[in-house]
């Protein structure tokens, strides 16, 4: 295939955010527009250069981790355990989960009661109070494309659906096990473990912070990503 970076304008941006562990959806419209249109050049592009470019159907980008098969880190065991936690609130409260988790919104002012209504989960995930909430999960989630954060109020995004997934498994697999015993089951919470559907969805814990923009060729910026990967695995 052949590849022409003059018509790669978003390269250094779309490279900068991916290489980071963001993940890129309409909510970045320039560099999401430019991968849809040059997906194939981006993909072979990346490639060549060792990364795996995935395009999700459902309307993101992202790259797969070199270390993929992992052990599941924290920062992912807790968002999926926050999205479980979300997916049940809202079912309890006669609200789609699907519906405010693929586009939808949550206030702020919801957090404290989630917090205490899920305290025991959260424990788990070493969170106990509403700036732990908003420090390590909430801000994770906007750092990593998945929420936006406007004023206290936070959208979702359609990285979403990375974790829903993996929630919409675990379910399933809870509602073979109540139909295989009779009379009510009380099923466990699910507990803050690796689990096998997570192992794709393996997040940096301390992304690069950003620098400040600067003028600089694709070439040069891909460069520059790469040493400082080397820099930080040596």
């Amino acid at each position: 295939m052949n590849i022409d970076l003059k018509e790669m304008t978003q390269l250094a941006p779309i490279f900068r955010e991916l290489f980071k562990g963001y993940h890129l959806s309409r909510s970045e419209p320039e560099c999401y527009a430019q991968l849809s249109t040059l997906q194939d050049q981006y993909r072979a592009l990346f490639k060549a250069l060792g990364f795996e470019l995935v395009c999700d159907p459902r309307g993101f980008y992202y790259f797969v981790p070199e270390q993929a098969g992992a052990q599941v880190n924290k920062t992912a065991q807790r968002l999926a355990l926050f999205t479980f936690i979300l997916v049940e609130h809202l079912a309890d409260q006669g609200r789609d989960p699907l519906a405010v988790l693929d586009g939808g919104s949550l206030g702020r002012d919801e957090l404290p009661a989630l917090l205490e209504k899920y305290r025991d989960l959260f424990v788990q995930a070493e969170v106990t109070t509403q700036d732990e909430l908003e420090e390590k999960v909430i801000r994770r989630l906007t750092q990593l494309g998945f929420a936006e954060d406007s004023n206290g109020v936070y959208r979702f995004l359609p990285p979403m659906h990375r974790f829903l997934d993996v929630c919409l498994s675990v379910q399933q697999d809870r509602d073979l096990a109540a139909s295989l015993q009779s009379g009510d089951l009380s099923l466990p919470p699910p507990e803050l473990v690796a689990d096998e559907e997570l192992d794709e969805i393996i997040l940096i814990e301390n992304p690069p912070a950003p620098r400040e923009p600067v003028a600089e060729s694709e070439e040069d910026a891909i460069a520059r990503a790469i040493a400082e990967q080397r820099e930080l695995d040596a």
